[in-house]
Order: C-alpha cells, then structure tokens, then sequence
C-alpha cells in the first residue's frame, strides 16, 4: 500500500467511524473492521477497554480468535494488550511463540490459536477509561514500520470516535433516565391531585424508604401503569402505606 493509499484509507476509516457516532456498539465493530481492512498483514482486530477497576474487556473483535488471543491474556495477565494499556502505549510483537517479554502467554497463544505476531495501541478516551485497539496476524513478523504508523493513525481516529460515542451515550441514557422520572412524576400527580414539587417529593421519598435508585422506581410506576391500561389490571385506590405513608391530602 503506498503512502497515498494508507492517507485515504485512514480518511475512509474517519468517515466511518463519524458515522456511527450514535452507537458506542456500533463505533467499537466499526473500528475494528476498518483496521482490519486498512492495515496490510492484519487478519484480525480487536478492542479492548477497562472497565471497572481494572478488569479488561474485549467489546469488539472481527473473530473468535481476537477473543481466544485476549481471554488468555487476561487469564494469565500478560500480553501485548495489556503492556499497551498500562505501559508503552504502542507494543509490536513480532512471532508470539518466542517473544521473551510474555514466557507464558505467548507460547499458549501459539499452541492453542493460530495468531502469530500482533500490534497494539494504547486508546485515550477520557480521563477514566483505557482501551486498546488490537491488530492480530497468522503469520510472523506481519507488522512492518508502515503498518505501525498507519495504526497510530488509526488509533488516534477511533479514540475520538469511541470517546465521542460514550459521551452521547451517557447523555442519552441521561436523556431516558430524565424522561421516565417526568412520567412518574405526572402518573403520581394525576393520581392524587398533587403538584409537581410535591409529586417529586413523594417520588424521592418512595426511593429513599424503598432503597431503591429513583429512576428504577420511576420506571417500575411507568410500566405498572402501562400494565394496567392494556391489560385491565385493577390499580390499588394506594400506594403500599410503608412506602407512601398516608394519601397526601390539601394539595392545590
């Protein structure tokens, strides 16, 4: 691939990670695809990303032996996926059987999957979360100095990308969690003639005796409303009197 191929296939990898913004699931396979596609010698590709603590997930792969290669990684906690996460931001092995740097894992890999040599990336998405952005090959030594730059170029794309998806995803899980709460609201409004400050108080309440988190509550009322409208289910004339207390009364 010439320098001027690698330039638009990193352009047609940006385009394709722009597109599926939306979607954090969909941005992580688009990633791992367009790497595959773009970065000559690579077979497969995989992303993975801590979670809580220090536990590392793999939420994208293009096949089962991306998820073969990292599950042993994480078993015996070596590998290139993790020294890139935590280390040397970008980890080149060229033949995995005999890569001193892993003495157990890389010999395993080689044993039970067919990958050989593999590149990784280290991913910057925000201040509290890492990933990588892994490149996987059958054959030894696949990985050249063009390979390696093209990949870091990659690699910046898709940190934006998955950064810019995780933000929209929190804010529209946001967005959920906001609307479901005003719907319970108005159920409780509507129910027993209260208004909306005081609505919102019982919501809270209910909550706080029920331990249980506010927007799970909300959601619980919302579908026991829906389940009674379309079902003919009887609604109590209260709600339980542990929760509630007695029916708030002299509301305007």
């Amino acid at each position: 691939m010439t320098g001027d191929d690698s330039a638009e296939w990193i352009a047609t990898a940006a385009r394709h990670l722009q597109e599926s913004q939306d979607d954090v699931e969909a941005t992580l396979q688009s990633a791992v695809h367009v790497t595959q596609v773009a970065i000559e010698g690579c077979d497969a590709a995989g992303l993975s990303m801590v979670k809580s603590g220090k536990v590392v997930k793999t939420l994208a792969a293009t096949d089962d032996m991306v998820r073969a290669v990292d599950d042993l990684q994480y078993e015996l906690e070596e590998g290139p996926c993790l020294d890139a996460m935590w280390r040397h931001v970008v980890v080149r092995s060229r033949d995995l059987g005999r890569d001193e740097r892993w003495p157990t894992w890389g010999p395993r890999v080689v044993e039970e999957t067919d990958a050989r040599s593999m590149l990784s990336f280290r991913l910057f998405t925000n201040s509290n979360r890492l990933g990588a952005l892994n490149l996987y090959s059958t054959s030894p030594d696949a990985f050249d100095d063009l390979a390696l730059a093209e990949g870091v170029a990659i690699a910046a794309q898709v940190s934006m990308a998955v950064a810019a998806a995780q933000k929209l995803d929190i804010m529209s899980q946001g967005l959920v969690s906001r609307t479901v709460i005003g719907q319970a609201t108005g159920i409780l409004m509507e129910r027993y003639d209260l208004d909306p400050v005081r609505a919102f108080s019982v919501l809270s309440r209910m909550s706080n005796e029920g331990n249980i988190k506010i927007r799970v509550l909300s959601a619980q009322i919302v579908e026991h409303r829906a389940e009674s409208r379309e079902g003919g289910l009887q609604r109590p004339e209260d709600p339980p009197s542990r929760v509630l207390g007695p029916r708030p009364t002299g509301q305007s």
